[in-house]
């Protein structure tokens, strides 16, 4: 039996927008993943609930992510799902 999971917090949950690129999941134009994103080197840029652009800090241990509107999202919040 697998236990169940906290849901991720809205910045970087699956939403109405890419995280890297802040475009509209339902656009019919599908946004180019940038290739550092997809080896999970890049940290998301954009909140995944309204598109904002996010203050976003690099630290050698992680990241951490910042939404005006949904708060704010770790890395280390992540390392749990893996």
């Amino acid at each position: 039996m697998v236990a169940d999971l906290p849901a991720s917090p809205a910045p970087v949950s699956a939403g109405a927008f890419n995280v890297y690129t802040g475009v509209a999941t339902d656009a019919v134009a599908a946004a180019v993943i940038p290739t550092a994103a997809q080896l999970g080197l890049e940290p998301p840029r954009f909140c995944a609930a309204c598109g904002r652009r996010m203050i976003v800090q690099v630290r050698p241990d992680g990241w951490w992510a910042k939404c005006s509107r949904h708060g704010v999202v770790d890395s280390e919040d992540l390392e749990t799902r893996r």
